[in-house]
């Protein structure tokens, strides 16, 4: 009897969703990740909001980019 590796593509089976696990973790790494840095500089240079904003923006604008060509692959 031979086990199948459920980490293995193939058309036949239905474990092609396994590819997609880490997509919604990378996204929100992303976000995160993006944020935390935005806060430490805002608290570094005294910018409150600003540097938090448009580094969260860009960490949802790469996420998502990420996400969408990861998908349309």
């Amino acid at each position: 009897m031979k086990i199948p590796n459920p980490l293995k593509h193939d058309e036949n089976s239905d474990n092609s969703w396994i590819e997609y696990i880490g997509l919604g973790t990378q996204l929100a790494a992303s976000v995160v990740i993006m944020v935390f840095i935005g806060v430490w500089l805002d608290k570094k240079f005294n910018t409150e909001p600003i540097l938090t904003l448009v580094f969260s923006f860009v960490g949802v604008i790469g996420g998502l980019y990420n996400f969408i060509k990861s998908v349309i692959k």
